[in-house]
């Protein structure tokens, strides 16, 4: 076994964890958890913020328009801060309970973002601002489930919202679900640890992907919604000169068939 120690609001907290060399899911080993992005590291990361209370409320909005607002200006291309500061200005001008028209987000869109100084423009804006025209005026007759996968699925039928966007509401708002956003960051980190195989992506195996990394989290015996949302925002900050020196287990067909195959033996 391997003993992680930490500082914690001035207190020392202790975690246990397997030996590096155990394996805890899918013929992928734990590691260190001094060893950056390892299941051990991860699962040590989570820990610490867990006793922190970092992490634990995602929620961009106060209401499912405010949430679908959120995410639906920000996602693939857009930098977060960007998409951040363009739902901020959409919300305080207080259309996000009516069903505005398309014309009138763009205006609110179309102002330059002060962001660190500098003068920063929203890219795309006719087009989100069709599609959150859209959504809130479908959102008059949106059926909300208790189902996460129904209403994700509801969500999907919207206006400019994909699976990977309608995940990002669900989770946003249910943080015990088992629904994961799985992006280019997220992809990364499970392809360092042999998670994920090479040749899947997002666009053709969202669903695949999302499955084994909610396996994973509960491998791990954290909740997928905070390991999903800690991950994203540890990725996204590591540069790339780090990123690059950590070695990549490549997760391949035969090695899923393998651990589908013990895993079948082990609980017939």
């Amino acid at each position: 076994m391997q003993t992680m120690y930490s500082v914690i609001n001035g207190g020392l907290k202790k975690l246990i964890l397997p030996a590096p060399n155990e394996i805890v899911f899918s013929r992928i080993c734990w590691g260190a958890f001094d060893e950056l992005l390892t299941p051990a590291y991860w699962k040590g990361q989570v820990w610490q913020h867990l006793q922190l209370g970092t992490y634990s409320d995602l929620r961009l909005g106060r209401s499912l328009s405010e949430e679908i607002a959120a995410c639906l200006l920000g996602g693939y291309g857009m930098p977060a801060d960007l998409a951040l500061a363009a739902y901020w200005r959409v919300r305080e001008c207080g259309i996000l309970a009516t069903t505005p028209a398309a014309c009138d987000i763009e205006k609110i869109l179309e102002r330059p973002f002060l962001i660190e100084g500098n003068e920063r423009k929203y890219r795309f804006i006719r087009q989100k601002a069709r599609y959150l025209s859209a959504c809130l005026e479908m959102l008059q007759r949106f059926d909300v489930p208790q189902d996460d996968y129904q209403f994700r699925e509801n969500l999907a039928e919207l206006p400019g919202i994909g699976l990977k966007t309608a995940s990002w509401i669900v989770r946003n708002m249910r943080p015990q679900c088992d629904i994961a956003i799985i992006d280019v960051h997220i992809l990364r980190a499970g392809r360092t640890i042999g998670l994920f195989p090479g040749t899947w992506t997002p666009q053709k195996n969202y669903l695949e992907l999302e499955r084994r990394f909610v396996s994973f989290a509960h491998a791990l015996d954290v909740a997928p919604t905070m390991l999903d949302a800690l991950m994203w925002d540890y990725m996204r900050r590591l540069p790339d000169a780090i990123l690059n020196r950590v070695p990549v287990r490549v997760q391949t067909q035969m090695d899923l068939f393998n651990s589908a195959s013990a895993h079948e033996l082990a609980t017939a």
